[in-house]
């Protein structure tokens, strides 16, 4: 599992403080505790930080890689901040993210596979997140074929079928799970799944449990990665278990302290 850590945001008081402030400590050790968490990479999102959202990620992007080079993950819904920050960030990096629309697919992924990012696309078109998961499956298909043609390596592609809250939405998990098996299965090597878990269990109660239920249901449907809180112990241990039962990892004793260390080297 592709653990993507979700705590770079300014959704977060403490790092939209950080952020506004200039703190380089405090990205810092949010840095090291994801990363000690099992993190492999890092979702860098601005938020509503004041100031200028461009000038605002560089600045973010820039302090995260004095303390790791793991891949950077540029969350902004601009295109102008994407186009700017992207050709700025060194090292691994990726955009999140664009939706299923042929216009912005050919932009974003034209703008990633130049700059040697990966790129995560959303399925959702023009109509809106999809009720089913044929038609998640439908622009999966028009996601994969865009980064085909625009040159971009299927590793460097991340397809995400978007989970809703359950509590407002409480069929569309089985759709998602669905459509994660059939993409799964749509190339050789496949494209990556992602998700971002959080949002399955906005504002509900044992939002942990229904995180760790779900994250172990879609690994075992071919989800390869998500964006999550790797500082919540059980979820990452949710995880690093289900690997495990699917025979991706050998058991030891310490397997859990292993997959951290490994995540870490």
């Amino acid at each position: 599992m592709y653990i993507i850590g979700e705590r770079l945001n300014g959704m977060f008081m403490n790092v939209r403080a950080a952020i506004e402030q200039r703190d380089r400590q405090v990205i810092h050790d949010l840095v090291k505790a994801q990363l000690d968490g099992g993190a492999n990479a890092l979702d860098l999102n601005v938020g509503p930080a004041a100031g200028n959202a461009a000038e605002n990620m560089i600045w973010l992007v820039e302090t995260a890689r004095e303390a790791t080079d793991a891949s950077l993950w540029i969350d902004t819904p601009k295109w102008s901040v994407v186009q700017e920050v992207i050709p700025r960030t060194p090292g691994k990096k990726a955009i999140n993210s664009t939706k299923a629309d042929e216009e912005a697919l050919e932009k974003y992924i034209g703008l990633a596979a130049g700059h040697g990012a990966g790129v995560i696309a959303l399925t959702i078109d023009k109509a809106g997140v999809p009720n089913d998961a044929e038609k998640r499956i439908e622009l999966g298909a028009l996601i994969l074929t865009k980064a085909m043609e625009g040159g971009l390596p299927i590793e460097d592609l991340y397809i995400d079928p978007i989970i809703l809250p359950v509590n407002v939405a409480p069929a569309q998990p089985k759709n998602v799970l669905e459509a994660v098996r059939q993409l799964a299965t749509f190339s050789d090597p496949p494209p990556h799944l992602v998700i971002g878990l959080s949002n399955l269990s906005q504002k509900c109660s044992n939002n942990h449990l229904i995180n760790r239920t779900f994250l172990a249901m879609a690994m075992a449907a071919g989800l390869d990665s998500a964006i999550l809180d790797p500082c919540d112990v059980e979820l990452v241990n949710t995880a690093i278990t289900t690997e495990l039962l699917l025979g991706k990892a050998i058991y030891c004793d310490g397997f859990l302290e292993a997959y951290r260390l490994q995540s870490r080297g």
